[in-house]
Order: C-alpha cells, then sequence, then structure tokens
C-alpha cells in the first residue's frame, strides 16, 4: 500500500464551512467529524433530520430507490456489516431487512437515540462514536458503508485505511460521496485512493436518480463500492 500516494489523491484546499447542498443545508448527512468554524449541532438536527427525503425516506418512492440501489451494493448473503455516521438509521434498517447484522455508529446521542428506535426489533446495535474509529473492539466486518462521511473528515485517508483494516477478505466499503459546489470529493480521486488499497473499486452516478433525493440535483452524487480481495492482508 502507497500511503502518500492515497493522502495525495484525497489532499484538498475545499473548505467544508462553504459546502451546501441543493436545499441549502451543510452536505455532511450524519456524521459530527468536520473541522467547520461553526460545526453543525447534530443532537439539534435529529428533531429535523428525517424531514429530507433521503434522510427519512418517509417517502414510499424514495424508500423503494434506496433499497434497489443498496440491494446491488450488498452482497447477495446477509453478513456483519457496519453503518458509519449511520444519522437516524435509514440506511442501516434497510440492511438489516435484507438479513444483514447490523452495528450503527453515529458521534450524535440524539441521533443514536433515533436510530436505536427506528432500528428496535432488528437486532441491530447502535452505538454513540466516531465514525473514524468506530467502538467495536476489534470486530471485522463484512461491509462498512458511510453515507456523506468521508469529505467532511479531516483525516479521509487514514478513516479509509482504518476501515479497510476491518473488513474480511471478500468485503465491501461501500461510500456515498459527492461535489458541492467546490467542496467534495471527486469520484475520481476516491476511486483511485480505494484502489490504491489493493481492492476492485466501481462507481455508480446518482445524481441523474432523482428518486433518491426526492428531487432533481444538480450537483455530483455518486457512490463507490471497493472488494477487498479473498486473500487480502489486513
Amino acid at each position: 500500500m502507497n500511503i502518500d500516494r492515497i493522502d495525495a489523491t484525497l489532499a484538498s484546499d475545499a473548505d467544508a464551512d462553504d459546502i451546501k447542498d441543493a436545499d441549502g443545508a451543510n452536505a455532511n448527512d450524519a456524521d459530527g467529524a468536520n473541522d467547520a468554524r461553526d460545526p453543525i449541532d447534530w443532537d439539534e438536527a435529529a428533531d429535523t433530520f428525517d424531514e429530507e427525503p433521503d434522510h427519512g425516506l418517509r417517502d414510499p418512492a424514495v424508500r423503494a430507490a434506496w433499497a434497489e440501489r443498496l440491494a446491488a451494493w450488498l452482497p447477495e448473503s446477509p453478513g456483519d456489516l457496519l453503518d458509519l455516521g449511520c444519522g437516524t438509521g435509514s440506511l442501516a434498517l434497510l440492511a438489516a431487512g435484507r438479513g444483514h447484522r447490523v452495528t450503527a455508529v453515529d458521534l450524535s446521542p440524539r441521533m443514536v437515540e433515533r436510530a436505536r428506535a427506528k432500528l428496535a426489533g432488528t437486532g441491530a446495535e447502535v452505538l454513540t462514536g466516531d465514525a473514524v474509529r468506530p467502538p467495536v473492539d476489534g470486530r471485522s466486518f463484512d461491509v462498512v458503508l458511510a453515507r456523506h462521511v468521508v469529505w467532511a473528515l479531516p483525516d479521509p485517508a487514514g478513516a479509509l485505511r482504518h476501515w479497510w483494516s476491518m473488513l474480511r477478505p471478500g468485503g465491501r466499503l461501500i461510500l456515498v460521496e459527492g461535489v458541492w459546489g467546490s467542496v467534495g470529493i471527486p469520484a475520481d480521486r476516491l476511486t483511485e485512493a480505494l484502489a490504491t488499497l489493493g481492492g476492485q473499486v466501481r462507481y455508480e452516478r446518482l445524481s441523474g436518480d432523482a428518486r433518491l433525493w426526492g428531487r432533481e440535483v444538480v450537483d455530483e452524487r455518486y457512490v463507490v463500492v471497493a472488494v477487498a480481495g479473498e486473500a487480502r492482508a489486513s
């Protein structure tokens, strides 16, 4: 692994303060690890977080769109899945509904409270903690999932390396990211960084599917899925 190359690939001079999504909300969906000068209070945001169509997935059409995409990204056989920066747990709930054994982590206690309520009865474990170093006691996973988290981290390359080390052979790292205005992580940078880790990486554009967002969007939104080799070193 060429660590210097990963760091250089993800380096950016963009300021996370300036990034806004199409609705004028900060683009970091769930994780509180943000070096912005005026960081969002995610505990306060938890009360209205699910009002965004792609957060709460309350609209059946939006929920069905995410369920369809997630089914294509996840392994066919249920496994152990770690959802980082889970917010109120909407994607975790979809994964649990497909039989995956879910552990979800968020920095905000109020988000965690809401995620626990949403995931009640599924067997999911919801923990309060930092997405960069999740409090999972050295466990490994078949899937590590994060949506709109990587772009806002102070050390995205370090986070990617740690998450990659948590995957079992053949495991998948699923990252939903984007570029909002001049800030974010372009798909080619993230794809190259993940390929440098040694995985097989595929990219899928999400901007053109209005069903996912409950509206048309004009910014860059995408997913990259990196699959670890069956015999890779951890």
